[in-house]
């Protein structure tokens, strides 16, 4: 742990950092991929609007495990450059025990009213029925869904970082052979997706708790699962949560942003729904390696800041963004020559083939503004200024996407609608630089912050 955050080369402490937490985004997009791909083997269209319609429940799941997950990776990290080390034990073990609880409550709240979220999700007649197939295996394995989510970033901010990528790897690896079991071999359609899913994360989420005994057993100071360490206090809870929550509401405004979006593509039927959904499987790739660099080095930046190094703490910034937008910038080419030959992975027909491309493309022109849009907000995270961070996500996906949404399709139907990301993400892209130069000349003038 403290070899990492102590490496003297910037630049090799982030890419020590970054790159597993890089890889493991990777392999959970290549399961989203293989999601969408199996299902698309069945040659139904509405098969596939069903798992484009339900992705964002998925993620709002998944943003459950941020309140604790995120939430605990940025105060864990600030109390070990604290060197505050009993405090950190007694917060991990509070976030475990917090995501078991809300692991339940989404399960049975789910599968109670799993009814009407299908209808707000945008599922119609067409598509109904796999839509609330693929809803059902997704709560039943939701308190699996959280763990596994939170215990990734819980891992990182105490510098399990090999443990961390392991347990990723694993769900996502389990899931995918499953996916080729239940979808292909044994006809399952959108509900097989769905199984597969939950028991990648039951399988990743075992894995992560076999960590945490091992460390305990080996006299980790940091460790603790026993119950009777659940004494939470609440200036540690309100600091958990305080962060957790705007960083969960990232992704719960994204998911709800989705659900507008997919809504408004609903409108020109389950073909375009398909071909949107396939595009932005093949867009999540520069999206979740440039989400997987800003939380992998986001530990480096809590860290630097806790122990007052702010010169280290400016350089992780400044190499993690360039790496970011030149990620971004090689995905942007990508997208605009290879588009229609990605597209043709999924489909046949000529016409989803050159439309799904065409989306692509253009989805492709906000990749090299993630880099910039995603650090930034994960610097916020990492220095516990959650609110800046929310603030980001809510001008992202409510006050410039869904009036963009609404206004470009109105202009332009279909095709303005698509375009509606790639405008809002560059535009973002610029006020996210102002706010972080704005924050970072605020810190300078504040040097009782850097002792």
């Amino acid at each position: 742990m403290t070899t990492v955050f102590e490496e003297q080369n910037i630049s090799k402490a982030v890419m020590h950092m970054g790159l597993p937490a890089m890889l493991g985004q990777l392999t959970t997009l290549i399961y989203n991929i293989a999601d969408t791909f199996f299902v698309s083997l069945t040659k139904e269209p509405a098969m596939i609007a069903a798992v484009t319609l339900c992705t964002p429940i998925l993620l709002i799941i998944m943003s459950i495990a941020s309140v604790f997950g995120m939430g605990g990776n940025s105060v864990i990290a600030r109390l070990l450059g604290e060197d505050r080390n009993k405090e950190v034990r007694s917060t991990l073990n509070f976030c475990l025990y917090a995501m078991v609880l809300a692991g339940i409550i989404i399960l049975l709240a789910g599968i109670l009213f799993m009814e009407p979220i299908a209808k707000i999700s945008g599922a119609d007649a067409e598509n109904m029925v796999y839509t609330h197939d693929y809803l059902k295996y997704i709560f039943l394995g939701a308190p699996f869904i959280i763990l596994s989510n939170g215990f990734v970033h819980l891992f990182r901010s105490l510098g399990f970082i090999k443990e961390s990528t392991i347990g990723l790897v694993l769900g996502n690896s389990v899931n995918i052979i499953f996916d080729y079991i239940f979808i292909v071999l044994l006809g399952w359609g959108t509900a097989g997706a769905a199984l597969a899913t939950s028991f990648g994360f039951f399988c990743s989420a075992i894995y992560y708790l076999a960590c945490m005994i091992q460390a305990e057993r080996k006299g980790n100071q940091l460790v603790s699962i026993s119950i009777k360490s659940f004494v939470p206090d609440k200036k540690m809870v309100c600091s958990v949560v305080g962060i957790g929550i705007p960083g969960a509401l990232i992704t719960v405004l994204l998911s709800v942003s989705n659900i507008v979006l997919n809504n408004f593509i609903g409108i020109y039927g389950s073909n375009a729904v398909a071909s949107y959904g396939i595009a932005y499987k093949v867009d999540m790739v520069p999206i979740m390696l440039t989400v997987g660099l800003s939380q992998g080095v986001a530990p480096l930046i809590g860290y630097y800041y806790g122990a007052g190094k702010k010169d280290r703490m400016s350089q992780v910034m400044k190499i993690s963004t360039i790496y970011g937008v030149f990620l971004g910038a090689i995905f942007l080419a990508v997208f605009c020559l290879f588009g229609t030959k990605l597209a043709g992975m999924f489909f046949k027909d000529e016409s989803l083939i050159h439309q799904a491309g065409y989306f692509i493309s253009v989805l492709g022109l906000s990749a090299p503004m993630l880099g910039i849009i995603n650090m930034i907000t994960g610097y916020f995270q990492a220095l516990g200024v959650a609110i800046k961070s929310l603030l980001i996500t809510i001008m992202r996906n409510v006050v410039l996407f869904i009036p963009a949404v609404m206004i470009l399709n109105r202009l332009w139907q279909l095709n303005g609608v698509i375009a509606a990301q790639p405008v809002v993400e560059n535009v973002l892209g610029i006020i996210c630089i102002m706010m972080y130069a704005k924050d970072w000349h605020s810190l300078k003038r504040n040097p009782a912050i850097f002792v």
